[in-house]
């Protein structure tokens, strides 16, 4: 890929996503709860991340799952500006996921590049009019509430239709309070306040996030929707089996102009998407060499 980062900026010339490595420091996420808690475990995780072919990393203190309770504002600093601060030290490329503007401020202080908010800004009437002032790339993601309670607001006529009207009116909330559009990353929100055939059809309609015109982040990575793939309703694959169907939905977010996709195993999306680029190279060889006959 040519301009791999490109400083994260919009007008990098790519052909597939990046890969944003899911860094989390935190004891309940759904996925990998307590394993990178420590900083020193953290760190070593990320340096795998980087190894494994990731463009950034995306530090999150707070889990999102259903359900899940919130820490305190300090919790979530303790957890989260130490590892952002000693991977800055190194040169990564680093998100902050976070839906509170004070932690966002002490990540970027630290070094970090980008705020990935769940919440679009609407968890913490402080976040916009901060990344306005900070002018650092925002991931705007399609959000109906916290986790505690988001699954009960599932209720669509179009879940594309809906989801693209709504990041809509985000895009125009946050260019109207300042936030450049340059800077603005949609998130369709796969997972949150959405169900199994939500997902799907979301996928299925990414050309109708993308058409919004801003780059788009898609994150599918084991997600429970992947869990039950060819399963029973009552079999449902645990998370770390669940990296196969998602490398599957990184390379079609990537035939579908997507700008970065956040996963955890970061080598499998990556040997998805080497395969698929050597597979296109094949063809495009194979078509010239009919055309010259």
């Amino acid at each position: 890929m040519t301009g791999r980062l490109g400083g994260l900026g919009d007008d990098a010339v790519r052909t597939r996503p990046l890969i944003m490595g899911v860094l989390n420091v935190t004891p309940d996420s759904f996925s990998d709860g307590g394993e990178w808690f420590t900083p020193e475990a953290a760190l070593a995780h990320a340096q795998e991340l980087l190894e494994a072919g990731a463009d950034l990393l995306d530090v999150g203190g707070e889990s999102t799952r259903p359900g899940a309770e919130r820490p305190s504002v300090d919790e979530e600093l303790r957890r989260v500006v130490p590892v952002v601060r000693a991977l800055a030290d190194t040169g990564a490329q680093i998100s902050v996921d976070t839906m509170r503007a004070e932690v966002a401020r002490a990540a970027l202080e630290a070094g970090a590049h980008l705020v990935n908010d769940v919440s679009g800004g609407l968890a913490d009437p402080d976040m916009v009019p901060f990344v306005a002032e900070a002018g650092a790339p925002f991931v705007v993601m399609h959000w109906r509430g916290h986790s505690t309670d988001m699954q009960s607001r599932a209720h669509y006529d179009d879940v594309v239709e809906d989801v693209r009207a709504e990041l809509l009116g985000r895009l125009e909330s946050l260019t109207d309070a300042g936030v450049r559009l340059k800077d603005i990353i949609l998130d369709p929100g796969l997972g949150f306040a959405k169900r199994a055939e939500h997902n799907w059809a979301l996928l299925a309609g990414l050309d109708r996030i993308t058409d919004l015109g801003p780059r788009v982040l898609v994150g599918a990575s084991r997600k429970t929707f992947l869990g039950r793939v060819g399963r029973a309703e009552d079999d449902l694959r645990p998370p770390l089996e669940r990296d196969v169907a998602t490398a599957v939905t990184t390379l079609h977010a990537a035939r579908h102009d997507v700008w970065c996709v956040r996963v955890h195993d970061v080598a499998g999306s990556v040997s998805a998407l080497d395969a698929a680029d050597a597979l296109a190279a094949a063809e495009a060889a194979r078509a010239g060499g009919l055309g010259r006959g």
